[in-house]
């Protein structure tokens, strides 16, 4: 019987050393594809003009977004119905 605890605890480590690989594996690479790209091209645009570009998405629109908002909050909602009650 002690056999058996012992090869199912190893398997439980083994399985949890395998998942926290996986995680660590899976976070280099979401943390080196976020960070951009600063490569000799980009020195020298930097030295020549004095600031660099990258692509990355737009800025928030803050006005649309208030605008979304509020358009959002002015909605009429329905009443519930006072027919039903709970049992």
């Amino acid at each position: 019987m002690v056999i058996l605890w012992t090869m199912l605890w190893a398997t439980l480590a083994a399985l949890g050393v395998g998942v926290g690989v996986l995680v660590l594996v899976r976070r280099r690479g979401q943390l080196r594809s976020a960070r951009p790209v600063v490569d000799d091209d980009a020195i020298r645009r930097i030295l020549d003009t004095g600031e660099l570009s990258v692509d990355e998405d737009e800025p928030l629109n803050l006005d649309a977004i208030e605008a979304e908002e509020d358009r959002f909050w002015s909605e009429t909602w329905d009443e519930p119905d006072d027919e039903w009650s709970p049992r």
